[in-house]
This record gives structure tokens, C-alpha cells and sequence, in this order.
């Protein structure tokens, strides 16, 4: 028998959401390594009820995280909250931020450690890799009750994340070039060892299992060191997607919160109805994946063992009829219904294309995207504030 991992059990439908910030100079657009100051400056005046900012790996990233939250409307205010004090604190420190999957031409070469010694030991071991880390997401925490739950809104969830990246998409760019990609943060992550598309699991124990033998042959430290799309987070009793890019907005993260808010509440309804949740075929997964990566909300999935493709539009929008009754119970109607209008021509790579396009100028687009970071509004290209 496996080792036992202790799952914490989460008080009902609970919500988490970890949000990574690119830290800007004002005058450049380019990243900053601001974290201390940042971090110093807060600690002596915020008044942060529930969220917490935290380091991250380099000193031009800070991490926004929110208490458990109960429902999306917590989810924004714990946001809003934090997002409002850190850019007091940036004005102060002559600091901006924003909030994109990575920054448009800053050179990854430049980045500053964050002293610590847990971003010591990612440094050590994975090296070049590591360096790389200059990427920023969206994790969102679901709660379970148990570990076999966890395990069987895994294999529901996988299917559907190409529309979570998709939708997230904001990382078109890429020390300056454009990759031909949507999500170019998704290829950097998953270059490390145990990051990207999870092994798959038919119960907690083939979990146990797995993670018994990553940490006997010492390829893992602790759990933490499975940066997975779709992980189980035991000690939070949460199934945690961390596929997406960070989006640029606040109005748009906490719709996509509560698009994946409603879809497991759904699957967590059909699995007590007796609905087994088998592990999706890993091919299937990883096919999705790429073609969300390399085509956003305009890209075909493949929706069978047989090849047969749909356009992502058209899954999406039968998702958004079957997740909208769930949407009403939990009281994220209104958020789930952005998802169309991002789908539609909103999301951040098609808008940070067409201010590049318009001005040939990647602080254009680190200026149009730290601006949607304060106006909490997607940006259109040639009403951007003067000074770009």
C-alpha cells in the first residue's frame, strides 16, 4: 500500500485564486525588479483583510492570493482589495503593474532572484529551465471534500482546459517577437520536468502511488513540485487548474473563475448521479492543448478516440447552455456571461496583436496592458492614454 496523503476536506464549493503580477518601471514598461520595495512598503501600511501578496521567483513578479473564498462575489472583492492597495504602493515607488502571461520583449536574462531559499532549491535543480520562469498565471482552487473526488474532477476537468487556456490566452509575445502563439507562456512552463499535462489517475490511491515513487527516486522534494495544468492540493483539500495565463483584467479572471466555478460544480452533480469520470486519454489532452495554445478561441479540438474535430467556439458555447443553471445556483450568472463576449473577439492576444500592429512597439503594449490592469477595461488600440 501506498503512503497516505492526508486530504484536508473543504467546507463546501470553496474558491481560491492565486494571481502572478508582472512589476513595470513607469517610465520604461519594462519589468522592474520592485519586489521588495513593494513588499517593504506594504508592510508598514496595508490593511489587507483577506488576501496576501507574496514573492515570487524573481523580484519583478509578486504573487496576489485570496482567502478561502465562498463564491466568485469574494473572489472579486479580495482582488479588488488587493489590486487597490498595490497600486497605491506602486504610485509611491514610481511602480506600475500588470497582469499578462508574459511581458511583450523583456529579456528573461535580467530577472533578479527573489532571496529565498525555496527559489534557491527550483534554481538548483532545473537550471536553465528555471531561469526562464519569467511567466505569470492564473491558479484557481476548487474545493473538494476528499481525495477520490479530487481525483474524479481531475479527469473531468482535463478535457475541458484548452478552453481555460484559450480564454486566458495574453502571452503572444516573446523577448520582443511574436511567436506565432497565443500562449507562449504555456511552452516555457512546460520545458520543466513536472510541469504541463499530469499523468492520469483512476483513484486517490494510483495518486499516492505516483507521488510515492517521484519522491523515493527524489525527482520531486514535496508536492509542490508538481506545477501540473490540473493538480490535486491535498493540503488545501482543493483540485487546483493552473493551466491559464494571467489575464489582464480583473473583470475577466473572475469570469473565467466562475466558468470553471460552474463546470465542476456540474461534473460534481453528474459524478453523484452516478457518472464515472474516466482518465481522458492523454494524447487527446495534449493535441487540445497545443492547438489552444497555437490558435486560442479559433482553434478545433479533437473531440473523440475517432479524430473527429469541432470548433472550440462551438464546444464552448454548448459549455456556457449547460454551465448557466449552475451559474444562477452559485450566483455567477453574470460573470459567466463575459465569457462570450471574450470569446467573441476580447481576448488579450488578438488586443495586444492589434496595439503592436498599430504601433510597432512593445511598451505600446506593456502601456495598453498596465492600463486594462487599472481601468479594469479591455483596451482599444488607438484610444490608449498619450505617452506611448
Amino acid at each position: 500500500m501506498p503512503t497516505p496523503i492526508p486530504f484536508t476536506r473543504s467546507p463546501g464549493r470553496t474558491l481560491g485564486v492565486e494571481v502572478e503580477l508582472q512589476i513595470l518601471d513607469w517610465k520604461t514598461h519594462d519589468l522592474c525588479s520592485g519586489a521588495r520595495r513593494l513588499l517593504h512598503y506594504l508592510g508598514k501600511s496595508s490593511k489587507l483583510e483577506h488576501a496576501s501578496i507574496k514573492p515570487e521567483l524573481f523580484q519583478s513578479m509578486i504573487e496576489i492570493n485570496t482567502a478561502v473564498c465562498h463564491d466568485v462575489a469574494e473572489v472579486r472583492r479580495d482582488l479588488l482589495n488587493a489590486f487597490a492597495q498595490i497600486r497605491v504602493a506602486g504610485e509611491a515607488l514610481g511602480l506600475e503593474f500588470a497582469c499578462a502571461g508574459t511581458h511583450a520583449f523583456a529579456s528573461h536574462e535580467d530577472r533578479v532572484v527573489y532571496p529565498s531559499e525555496r527559489f534557491r532549491y527550483v534554481l538548483e535543480r532545473n537550471r536553465h529551465l528555471a531561469r526562464r520562469l519569467s511567466i505569470f498565471g492564473l491558479h484557481v482552487h476548487l474545493g473538494m471534500p476528499d481525495g477520490d473526488a479530487a481525483i474524479a474532477m481531475m479527469n473531468a476537468v482535463l478535457p475541458a482546459t484548452p478552453f481555460f487556456l484559450a480564454l486566458s490566452a495574453s502571452s503572444p509575445f516573446w523577448r520582443g517577437e511574436d511567436t506565432g502563439l497565443v500562449s507562449t507562456r504555456t511552452t516555457v512552463f512546460e520545458s520543466m520536468p513536472t510541469a504541463g499535462t499530469p499523468p492520469t489517475f483512476g483513484t486517490w490511491a494510483d495518486f499516492e502511488r505516483h507521488a510515492e515513487v517521484l519522491t523515493a527516486s527524489r525527482s520531486i522534494d514535496s508536492l509542490k513540485d508538481l506545477w501540473w495544468d490540473v493538480r490535486p492540493s491535498p493540503v488545501y483539500g482543493t483540485l487546483e487548474v493552473r493551466i491559464c495565463d494571467a489575464l489582464p483584467t480583473l473583470s475577466e479572471t473572475v469570469a473565467l473563475v466562475a466558468l470553471m466555478h460552474a463546470y465542476v460544480a456540474r461534473c460534481e452533480d453528474m459524478r453523484r448521479a452516478g457518472h464515472e469520470f474516466a482518465p481522458p486519454p492523454t494524447w487527446l489532452v495534449r493535441e487540445n492543448k497545443w492547438r489552444a495554445t497555437r490558435w486560442g478561441v479559433d482553434a478545433e479540438l479533437v473531440v473523440d478516440q475517432r479524430g473527429t474535430v469541432r470548433k472550440l467556439r462551438a464546444e464552448l458555447e454548448r459549455m456556457l447552455v449547460e454551465c448557466e443553471p449552475y451559474a444562477q445556483r452559485l450566483g455567477c450568472a453574470a460573470e459567466l456571461r463575459r465569457i462570450a463576449a471574450m470569446a467573441d473577439g476580447g481576448c488579450s492576444y488578438r488586443r495586444q496583436r492589434e496595439v503592436y500592429r498599430h504601433t510597432r512597439s512593445g511598451a505600446a503594449v506593456m502601456q495598453s496592458l498596465a492600463h486594462e490592469f487599472v481601468s479594469d477595461e479591455p483596451v482599444v488600440w488607438d484610444r490608449l492614454p498619450s505617452g506611448a
